[in-house]
């Protein structure tokens, strides 16, 4: 946890550093990126610290209603965090994929799209402080979250529902969003098959949007099976530091979502290397160079993509 709670800060004080610094990073398309990361950075000070705190000492030692304010809060950026990547994909797949014609991503729809994630986000984890559900010790017993232990219609009708708003249902736009996404990358790889840089582009894309998956998989899905299998099957019996490895696992996203979805933008890339080597960019001739060879390929994408600012680069 201490390792989780270094390396998620410097990483995410890092994107909102240069996203501050840099004008050319605050484009529409880039306000999830920030937003992903305002919310790591959160699930960090108001969870994993006080996770690492406790499990210094061994037990919960902070008290009741700070076990419930670290359970809203990590829930709350939680979801946040789970919204912004489904919201991402979204993004990229209407402005690559354009089922809405000539439609313009602008500054309004980029800020409605953060602010769907919180709200959405406060509508569903506001009910275990109010009754539905609660926020109780999990695990080991040095972090809180919802209740998945107790059984009940009342927890488990809020863990079903849970459930499928705030993991099935993010997951099915990540995975709906990225297919018809490949799936248009791969006709425009099929037009030109001559084009070894455009071959190659999907290839990198689809590597990526791969990996985008999986990491989504290895973070949340621990915590989802084990959630439902517990609130279905409550006779089951799980040694106390099994049941602490979703936990665990979760938080880690918040170390490892901003190096897959912003280290990899060649634009927030850029600007993170040149702020941290002191206004020098070591990759900017290999960048130059590799740029000039897949000009081809890159115009191709803008092409199926849009035109203008408004461009979307998987990568």
């Amino acid at each position: 946890m201490g390792t989780v709670v270094f390396l998620a800060t410097f990483v995410n004080g890092l994107v909102i550093l240069v996203s501050v610094k840099y004008k050319k990073l605050r484009s529409p398309l880039n306000y999830i990126l920030v937003n992903l990361a305002i919310a790591d950075l959160i699930v960090t000070f108001c969870g994993s610290t006080i996770s690492f705190s406790n499990n210094i000492n061994g037990y919960f030692t902070l008290g009741e209603t700070v076990c419930q304010f670290e359970g809203f809060m990590v829930s709350l950026t939680g979801i946040v965090g789970l919204w912004s990547l489904a919201i991402l994909a979204f993004e990229r797949y209407i402005v690559i994929c354009k089922p809405m014609g000539d439609f313009r991503f602008q500054q309004r729809h980029a800020v409605w799209g953060c602010l769907f994630t919180w709200i959405w986000s406060f509508a569903w984890t506001v009910p275990p402080l109010v009754g539905w559900c609660s926020y109780v010790p999990e695990g080991l017993r040095t972090s809180c979250g919802p209740n998945w232990y107790t059984g009940g219609t009342n927890n488990n009708s809020y863990v079903v529902a849970f459930f499928v708003s705030c993991f099935m249902t993010p997951l099915s736009l990540i995975i709906f969003s990225y297919v018809s996404l490949l799936v248009v990358l791969r006709a425009v790889a099929q037009q030109q098959k001559e084009c070894q840089t455009t071959q190659r582009a999907e290839r990198e894309v689809t590597r990526m949007v791969v990996a985008m998956v999986m990491a989504f998989l290895v973070c949340w899905l621990p915590y989802a099976t084990f959630a439902m299998v517990v609130a279905v099957n409550k006779d089951i019996k799980i040694h106390p530091t099994l049941a602490s490895m979703p936990s665990y696992f979760s938080k880690t996203a918040t170390v490892y979502n901003p190096v897959i979805y912003v280290f990899m933008n060649k634009q927030f890339r850029n600007c993170l290397l040149t702020t941290v080597c002191c206004g020098r960019n070591p990759l900017s001739v290999d960048e130059e160079t590799s740029s000039s060879s897949a000009s081809g390929s890159r115009t191709d994408a803008s092409t199926v993509s849009e035109g203008g600012g408004n461009r979307v680069t998987p990568a």
